[in-house]
């Protein structure tokens, strides 16, 4: 079983949506058209985007970031520093609570990697997509292909490392789906859920993100932390860990029962590659990088 605590999420959602300024900038600037009044980022984590779409608009246009964690919610209260309105809503209690923190229907309304943590992630946008104005529109950036930050062989270990990871990481991602109260199976993929919520003119777009190696320090050392809070996620110890099936949200868990997610000796490997003051400190490599391609699925709302 996985359970998960959000207000220990908070700093590092936080550092999330200050580290991912240019792609929250780049995809909103891609979202936002002449016109729109009012913008709401659901399941907001850090304000990252919430902000970049703040940015984007012109002055007196409604942002809106919700959260249904209060601990959460003021970070990304922080982040967005009076940019943006904030507000206090949970989605898994429908679309009218939603409805009230936004205040008026919704031009645009965005939710990154949220609604894969509601029990029924149909009945989540459906909800999601009432709250649009007449030729409004929804975007949910869910799913893209694993990033790739590790060379195959590390010198220590057996090659293929990052791709176990990955493997044991959709592996903890079924069973904390299962875990949550009431959940629901969705077996079709999130065009189809957009289309089934009664959107139109369904799309997807996937952003390819890359810096080479070697990494700035700066980037390196995010690059670390994440790895170390991904390993914790599979250990159940630690506060947080980098998110797995998208980008905004992650997952604070605690695990319980027998579950083993990684083999013994892939652990033993991540434990040196993870210390400071080891042989193979992957924070002294120079061979690092980043490759990710994120989806962003959107529909429009009939006018």
């Amino acid at each position: 079983m996985i359970e998960i605590d959000w207000a220990e999420e908070a700093g590092r959602l936080r550092a999330s949506a200050a580290g991912e300024a240019d792609w929250n900038a780049a995809v909103a600037a891609s979202l936002v058209r002449d016109g729109d009044q009012v913008v709401a980022d659901v399941g907001c984590g850090g304000g990252g985007m919430a902000k970049a779409l703040a940015e984007a608009l012109p002055a007196g246009t409604t942002v809106v970031a919700i959260d249904a964690d209060p601990e959460v919610l003021e970070q990304a209260r922080q982040h967005t520093a009076g940019l943006v309105r904030c507000e206090l809503a949970s989605m898994d209690a429908g679309a009218e609570p939603l409805r009230q923190a936004i205040a008026a229907p919704a031009d645009l309304v965005w939710a990154s990697a949220s609604v894969h943590h509601a029990a029924d992630q149909q009945a989540a946008i459906d909800a999601l997509a009432s709250l649009l104005a007449p030729g409004g529109r929804l975007a949910l950036a869910e799913g893209g292909l694993p990033a790739r930050h590790l060379p195959w062989d590390l010198g220590i270990g057996e090659p293929g490392l990052e791709l176990r990871l990955d493997l044991a990481q959709d592996e903890w991602f079924k069973v904390m789906r299962e875990s949550l109260p009431g959940s629901v199976p969705m077996p079709y993929g999130w065009t189809e859920a957009l289309s089934r919520a009664g959107l139109t003119d369904v799309t997807t777009r996937s952003v390819l993100t890359e810096t080479p190696a070697p990494l700035p320090t700066g980037r390196l050392d995010e690059l670390v932390n994440q790895f170390r809070a991904r390993i914790e996620r599979m250990t159940g110890t630690g506060a947080g860990h980098a998110h797995g099936h998208g980008h905004g949200h992650g997952h604070g868990p605690v695990v319980t029962g027998d579950e083993e997610w990684l083999e013994p000796a892939d652990l033993e490997v991540w434990r040196q590659l993870l210390d400071p003051e080891g042989q193979y400190y992957l924070g002294r490599r120079r061979d690092l990088a980043v490759l990710s391609v994120r989806s962003v699925h959107l529909g429009h709302a009939a006018r």
